[in-house]
């Protein structure tokens, strides 16, 4: 790495395994290998999966702003119990299942703005890797075969097992359940490497014998193979701490005998309403979901980011509302910003708070992801900017400045380009495909009808309306818009409109 690719910041982030917040950066001194857990794509995916994939995104572009080069995979489980039983009730294979709700995944990412990972793993398109980490396991000693032809990884063999969820589990007795398989083993304790088949299952042919992998295999192999042995970061939901992660730590440190990932990151769950989600509580929702009852993609965005990660996150639609208020405070701004008339020169004044707020604002992302207090920094910064344009303070190097820290607030928030037609509109498209087209609030389908030339049509016939000092038909159109979702704001510098 040359002194101009040297990191201009640190990020610090807490460390699950130590318990401390420390310095993340590149082993190798060029690229931070992370390796972030996936979808399981047996279904849609809902807000407390995208709140972690959300979380890792946010890591990933705050490290690429700060200058660190990352190396990031994301595993894609395509074969577990679940879609196998699926598959089976519907009588079709296990991609022909899973497939659809990997690419709706993949959309929903694109959706939210999240970038995808420089490599993507299928666990069908690794099963040969999967079975070499099993024979390996068993010349240590660590994996049997039982008689039905499973493998079980030995708890015993590994004495570290609990480090990472600091869980005590020397007196668990047999008997007692860990894993949710359904094999005989030697120990309780012991969990599944690889499942022998059972009639009418998915199944590969392979040395070890006809079968499938156990899940926990599946992201050590795929990790050490893109990543090496030794990884920088390893990243999921608090939902995976235990037993998946200490399973993957477990196996992958007796195959390779080097610590497994020397950092990890957990997200905290989100609740809903101030309650677990659930179906059962009828508070579970997907983000096609939230798309069809007419709340924007990027206002998902920011009331998903908007607390760190590692505080419990109430999602409620009062939020959403919130966030979308903040969105449009932003573009409006912006906006506002690009539009002014400005002289040569700067604001001293305005210079010192743009600076503040840059610095402010690196230095809470810098600080273990503080999301809250990042976007603080930039919303005094433009509460001090409103004014100063108000009082005719602006000027073109002060908006140079603020420009350039709108940019850096963007490189990880993302939520300043709108996007969001878009978004909603594949939605609506996805809903007609699938039969729920009569969910769709009518009211949402009226505003995706209306195109921006019609919107600009009305606008421009209503400031005519104005000049000509008919007022009624300005109203009317006013009304008109406003029942589309639709805002027509004037001021000084103009008439702009926005959608809610």
């Amino acid at each position: 790495m040359t002194e101009q690719d040297q990191p201009s910041m640190t990020l610090r982030l807490f460390n699950t395994l130590s318990g401390q917040v420390e310095p993340l950066v590149p082993s190798d001194g060029k690229a931070l290998r992370m390796y972030a857990c996936g979808p399981t794509v047996y279904d849609y995916g809902h807000i407390c999966n995208f709140r972690t994939f959300l979380a890792v995104d946010i890591l990933r572009r705050s490290l690429l702003l700060m200058g660190t080069h990352v190396r990031h995979v994301m595993n894609i489980t395509d074969v577990d119990d679940k879609i196998i039983r699926n598959a089976a009730a519907k009588g079709i294979s296990i991609r022909e299942y899973s497939a659809p709700f990997e690419v709706a995944f993949l959309e929903d990412l694109e959706a939210l703005h999240v970038e995808r990972p420089e490599q993507i793993a299928r666990a069908t398109e690794h099963i040969p890797l999967m079975v070499e980490l099993v024979e390996k396991l068993a010349k240590e000693g660590a994996a049997y075969q039982t008689e039905d032809g499973s493998w079980y990884f030995r708890l015993s063999a590994f004495k570290d097992y609990g480090k990472l969820s600091k869980k005590d589990l020397s007196g668990m007795e047999d008997g007692a359940r860990v894993d949710l398989d359904e094999y005989e083993k030697d120990s309780a304790r012991d969990f599944a490497l690889w499942k022998a088949v059972k009639p009418g299952e998915t199944s590969w042919e392979t040395p070890i014998g006809n079968g499938r992998p156990g899940w926990h295999l599946e992201c050590s192999a795929m990790a050490m193979e893109y990543l090496g042995p030794s990884l920088d970061l390893h990243a999921g939901g608090e939902d995976l701490m235990f037993p998946h992660h200490e399973n993957e730590i477990a196996q992958s440190e007796t195959a390779t005998h080097q610590t497994f990932s020397r950092h990890w990151m957990h997200v905290r769950f989100l609740l809903v309403d101030g309650r677990k989600m659930s179906k059962s509580e009828g508070n579970f929702y997907t983000l096609r979901d939230l798309l069809l009852k007419g709340y924007k993609a990027s206002a998902i965005r920011m009331a998903l980011i908007s607390v760190p990660y590692r505080h419990q996150l109430n999602f409620t639609f009062d939020g959403l509302v919130d966030a979308t208020s903040a969105i449009d405070r932003l573009r409006t701004f912006k906006q506002r910003l690009m539009e002014a008339k400005v002289e040569a020169g700067t604001n001293a004044a305005l210079q010192d708070a743009a600076s503040k707020a840059k610095a402010d604002y690196m230095a809470a992302l810098a600080n273990d992801l503080n999301t809250a207090e990042a976007r603080a920094a930039i919303f005094e910064l433009i509460r001090t900017a409103n004014t100063a344009i108000d009082q005719g303070q602006l000027f073109a190097g002060d908006r140079d400045a603020i420009l350039d820290v709108l940019a850096a607030f963007d490189a990880v928030f993302d939520v300043l380009e709108d996007g969001d037609a878009e978004a909603t509109r594949k939605a609506i498209e996805w809903a007609e495909q699938a039969g729920r087209l009569s969910e769709v609030a009518p009211e949402l389908l009226a505003r995706q009808g209306l195109t921006d030339e019609a919107i600009e049509a009305l606008v421009a016939e209503r400031t005519l309306a104005k000049k000509q000092r008919n007022f009624a038909r300005a109203d009317a159109i006013r009304n008109e818009l406003a029942e589309k979702g639709i805002v027509i704001e004037d001021s000084k510098d103009g008439v702009r409109w926005k959608r809610k």
